[in-house]
């Protein structure tokens, strides 16, 4: 078991309590069974959300829709664990999924995560949209600097020449320039 499986699994066995569900879905190898949870009225979010972690990483797309839900949670974790996942599940929508969430202005604040699976999944998708959301976050008194930082630094690791103006705009910002300087320095020669 992973990092990512073994903090998951901590923190819904707490918020599990002692509930007979919770040992019955950690423990199923049914995948039917964990798609069930997905689609069954009532469901506790701990329940959904294990269930969709559990079919995502074994590559189920029927894990797809709840993957994307949890990845726009307002809890960083959700969040985490879901963008481990849908990186693990191969599905093609998933790019086109995290690019929309990750340049969603009213969800911005939410969208950290998208922005790391982007780059993780290195898709057609990712600089176009890793570009536009830190062309927005390049603007005065910007409150989310760590989405910012994620996009600068995940346009370094993608390497693309497209990104060269935006972090060459990104220099000028104090809490940025350290990162967009050795990002640039990843990207390839002008020519």
């Amino acid at each position: 078991m992973g990092d990512e499986a073994r903090a998951l699994t901590e923190r819904i066995r707490r918020e599990a309590g002692a509930s007979p569900a919770y040992d019955r879905l950690s423990a199923t190898e049914d995948p039917d069974e964990l798609a069930g949870v997905l689609t069954a009225p009532g469901q506790p979010l701990w329940a959904r959300e294990l269930a969709a972690f559990r079919l995502g990483v074994a590559g189920d797309a029927r894990a797809f829709e709840a993957l994307v839900l949890l990845l726009n949670h307002r809890d960083p974790q959700r969040c985490a664990s879901a963008a481990h996942a849908l990186a693990r599940l191969g599905d093609p929508r998933t790019a086109r999924a995290a690019a929309a969430l990750a340049t969603n202005e009213l969800r911005v604040a939410y969208a950290l995560h998208p922005v790391r699976l982007l780059v993780a999944l290195r898709a057609p998708e990712s600089v176009p949209a890793l570009i536009t959301t830190l062309e927005r976050r390049l603007r005065p008194h910007d409150p989310y600097r760590k989405v910012a930082l994620a996009c600068v630094e995940g346009l370094g690791d993608l390497g693309d020449a497209r990104a060269r103006r935006v972090l060459a705009e990104a220099l000028a910002h104090p809490a940025l320039a350290v990162a967009a300087a050795g990002a640039l320095k990843r990207l390839p020669a002008a020519r």
